[in-house]
């Protein structure tokens, strides 16, 4: 695998560089971006003061929310470019447009190493559609283009795949460490490897089970996702979630061989927003019941086969973690990893969130910015934004 990263250009004094960045970030209902919440402009940041370091005019072009290509005042990147220019140290302009002789005038007077944020370039309808047209404008604010979204690399838009037609490309720092990592855990694996998944429906996953079928000694299920699993096994899994169609695919694995590892206990509720729940083996469920969580068991269970990992890699929670009650089995397995000698890889917004305010990210060896981005590199799947950029 060969990446085109922005590292190799040599002379980037005085390019104009259009980065496109993920700063999809949620919004504090005073409408600003909380420190907690900045997980991906931080995550950018070091492509950002590279490209300035190195004399570069850096023009980002980044989206926030749905505004389904309408101009929407309550989802303008205001308040990021201020948080963005908060973790940059140094001022960010913001275009009030996204192409337009404002945002020409903009570019026109930038020094070497300014940076300047067009606005939501979702306010286009283009964007989405993945314009040639839209592409080709963009396109003649800039010299070189440099995608560093790789949250959004799964998007066939006109910002994140179609623009590479028009000008040379590169992988940010960020796109290029994803890349590694991720690459790595699929392709090249320090072994034994142990797969942690988690989420809600096995649907979503189960193309990335099977891929790590072939590299990985264990896969660790949990969250709503094993409870498909654990029906097909034969067990009761009372009122919880399932998804019937998916036990035709799950009766393909070997679950008898050990490698699929399945709870053995939880945490049991008559509903998702009751305040505490009944620990009990999985064989014991009750009809009323849903299983919120993963049980003291199977935590030991898990514990035991990662304290032998090599490599870990995990997406998606184990339990309903946006209720307290039911997120304890994802908090111990965080703290297990943040304790382990493995090189640890994580990815998944709701687990990410509870690894940062848990304020453990340090302890992680990498944290990716992906979530369906991730999942379907993992299936193996050829990225529209990564096209000209990885061979």
């Amino acid at each position: 695998m060969t990446i085109k990263s922005i590292s190799q250009v040599r002379n980037l004094k005085g390019q104009r560089v259009l980065l496109r960045a993920d700063f999809n970030v949620p919004l504090t209902k005073n409408g600003q971006v909380g420190n907690s919440e900045d997980f991906r402009i931080v995550r950018t940041a070091p492509t950002i003061k590279y490209l300035t370091g190195k004399g570069a005019k850096v023009i980002i072009m980044a989206h926030l929310g749905r505004p389904e290509g309408k101009v929407n005042p309550k989802l303008s990147l205001k308040p990021v470019a201020k948080r963005l220019s908060q973790v940059i140290k140094q001022s960010v302009k913001l275009s009030p447009e996204i192409i337009g002789s404002k945002t020409d005038k903009l570019v026109s007077q930038m020094k070497n190493g300014e940076v300047l944020l067009l606005e939501n370039i979702r306010f286009d309808a283009r964007e989405e559609k993945a314009d040639k047209g839209f592409a080709k404008q963009l396109a003649k604010l800039a010299d070189i283009y440099v995608n560093d979204g790789f949250a959004v690399s799964h998007r066939d838009q006109a910002s994140v795949s179609t623009i590479q037609q028009f000008l040379p490309s590169y992988a940010g720092l960020l796109l290029e460490a994803e890349i590694k990592y991720l690459g790595g855990a699929l392709k090249n694996p320090k072994k034994p490897l142990v797969v942690i998944i988690g989420g809600a429906k096995i649907s979503t996953k189960m193309k990335v089970i099977k891929n790590f079928t072939k590299v990985a000694k264990r896969i660790l299920l949990g969250g709503a996702l094993a409870n498909t699993v654990l029906k097909v096994m034969g067990l009761s899994v009372g009122k919880s979630a399932i998804e019937p169609e998916m036990f035709a695919e799950v009766k393909k694995f070997k679950l008898t061989d050990n490698q699929i590892v399945v709870p053995v206990d939880g945490l049991m509720a008559i509903k998702t927003e009751a305040k505490k729940g009944r620990t009990d083996a999985l064989a014991d469920v009750r009809k009323d019941e849903l299983i919120l969580d993963i049980g003291p068991d199977t935590v030991k269970l898990y514990e035991s086969i990662l304290k032998s990992a090599k490599m870990v890699m995990w997406n998606g929670p184990m339990g309903l973690i946006e209720n307290p009650a039911f997120a304890g089995g994802t908090k111990k397995l965080i703290k297990i990893l943040a304790e382990s000698k493995a090189q640890t890889i994580v990815g998944g917004g709701e687990t990410v969130q509870m690894i940062r305010k848990m304020k453990l990210e340090n302890k992680f060896s990498f944290i990716s910015t992906g979530g369906g981005a991730m999942l379907e590199f993992l299936e193996g799947k050829k990225l529209p934004g990564l096209k000209k950029i990885v061979k």
